[in-house]
């Protein structure tokens, strides 16, 4: 099943009288259960491509369906709901609200979409022992380390079962320790039929991930399968 289909997507950014272009012709198909990374240097694209796919912005030109739906040019509430049942995301800085303990962060996808508080939290307690915080579910992110804070944050892209994971950079603040047992819970989550999107400078993600697509100049310069998976 094709959970991501791109034909000729384009994105520009009027800069005074200036047009600057991001992505420009991108066409591309992502299977159900794929482990993506997404490389390339800095200003190829790949965070403008993350924000296209994820519904954060909307193309210049050029087709997106997520599951099934064309999303190119729906307005912006219509992006948010698309947003809330059907994508994941994973930040490099968390984004998790201070004020809100491990649970509640996990919550929060759950709230917006209408769960019930006995539902939402037995399934954030759930999620919080899948990514080995069982026993540190009323602590708050300031009491937490990096690499605890990012299993949070996978636990609550989790929240409503997404189409997609959309992940930025998710070892980029970690120490090697913590950043390889991220890679390890993101190895289990594409061992269960996830599909991982992630945007990478890291070479242990790519070397780990079952296709490499790597950008160039706001196009597709290289989209390798790595037989060693």
């Amino acid at each position: 099943m094709d959970v991501v289909k791109i034909e000729k997507l384009c994105k520009m950014y009027q800069l005074g009288t200036f047009q600057l272009s991001a992505l420009c012709d991108i066409d591309l198909i992502i299977q159900q259960g794929q482990y993506i990374a997404v490389m390339g240097p800095s200003g190829s694209g790949k965070s403008t491509l993350l924000n296209l796919l994820g519904c954060l912005d909307r193309p210049t030109g050029g087709r997106y369906w997520l599951g099934g739906k064309d999303v190119s040019e729906l307005d912006d509430d219509q992006l948010s709901l698309i947003r809330g049942k059907h994508i994941g995301f994973i930040f490099q800085s968390y984004n998790l609200i201070g004020q809100l303990n491990v649970i509640e962060n996990i919550e929060l996808p759950m709230f917006y979409q209408g769960f019930s508080e006995h539902d939402s939290a037995d399934h954030a307690q759930k999620l919080a022992e899948m990514v080995g915080l069982g026993d540190r579910t009323k602590h708050r992110p300031s009491e937490l380390s990096g690499g605890q804070q990012q299993r949070v944050a996978i636990a609550r892209a989790l929240a409503n079962d997404p189409t997609v994971i959309l992940a930025d950079e998710p070892t980029g603040n970690l120490d090697s320790q913590s950043g390889a047992e991220i890679l390890s819970i993101l190895d289990e989550l594409h061992r269960q039929g996830k599909t991982l999107i992630i945007v990478t400078h890291d070479d242990h993600i790519g070397k780990r991930a079952q296709r490499v697509i790597h950008l160039l100049d706001g196009r597709i310069d290289r989209d390798e399968f790595n037989h060693r998976r």
